[in-house]
């Protein structure tokens, strides 16, 4: 029998550092970066966290571009673009895969979620074409539901098991309410064997047991969910509400 390492989509992925032409310019100045040799990748979920500009979604999109996913967001198959704003560092990744074979798979981008919308109305103006491919996303068009409704109903209509799902700030548009609803169907997706890899400020997505959180600082490095900033803060926040506030706003 195969190990779980094996059987996992991607098992890591590696920077080719020989090949960057320097690290003092972007995107491989970014500390993310820098410091990247190779990036192990836990077989159900992966999270990446990190302040604001630290190049945890540079690495996602990387990631996802050098996997095959279009640089926007959707599956496999989607081939759309607007406006060209990811950079060439998924040139310089190598992603090495299990001997397994994912038989899905989805992408999501949260600031490009827009675009993937009306990319899928676009394509399913022909009323000649059947199926029609928003019917896998819930059969009501994505732009006629409010943002955090159309990114519900993507985890519940078009993600399935064994698949591969990259996610780049899912938390965008839910509720903490539906966050948690999407750890309920992320691991019911983890059970029928996907993986997940997620950049996230959430601490209530990253809080999904059994899972590797990767936290960039002035490196990058393997952490705990009690001792990641997110967590600490919040609690902190939570917990002392009103002299957090007087320290804030005095």
């Amino acid at each position: 029998m195969e190990s779980s390492v094996s059987q996992q989509y991607i098992r890591y992925i590696e920077l080719d550092r020989e090949r960057v032409p320097s690290f003092s310019e972007y995107p491989f100045n970014l500390p993310a970066i820098k410091d990247l040799y190779k990036l192990l990748l836990h077989p159900k979920v992966t999270f990446i966290i990190g302040e604001n500009g630290s190049g945890k979604s540079t690495i996602l999109e990387s990631m996802a571009v050098a996997y095959g996913f279009n640089a926007e967001g959707g599956s496999r198959n989607f081939n759309f673009t607007s406006r060209a704003t990811h950079s060439d560092l998924d040139n310089y990744f190598k992603v090495v895969k299990g001997t397994k074979k994912p038989r899905t798979g989805f992408f999501l981008r949260a600031e490009s979620f827009y675009n993937l919308a009306t990319n899928i109305d676009d394509l399913d103006s022909d009323p000649i074409d059947e199926p029609r491919i928003i019917d896998s996303y819930g059969g009501i068009s994505l732009h006629e539901q409010s943002h955090g409704e159309s990114f519900f109903a993507l985890f519940k209509n078009r993600f399935s098991g064994n698949g591969i799902y990259i996610l780049d700030e899912p938390e965008a548009a839910l509720s903490p309410t539906r966050q948690m609803s999407m750890l309920s169907i992320m691991h019911d997706l983890i059970e029928e064997g996907s993986q997940f890899i997620i950049a996230t400020h959430s601490p209530i997505i990253m809080a999904y047991p059994n899972s590797l959180i990767y936290e960039i600082k002035e490196g990058i490095e393997t952490v705990s969910y009690e001792d990641t900033e997110h967590y600490q803060v919040t609690r902190a926040f939570i917990n002392n509400t009103k002299k957090m506030l007087k320290e804030l706003l005095e």
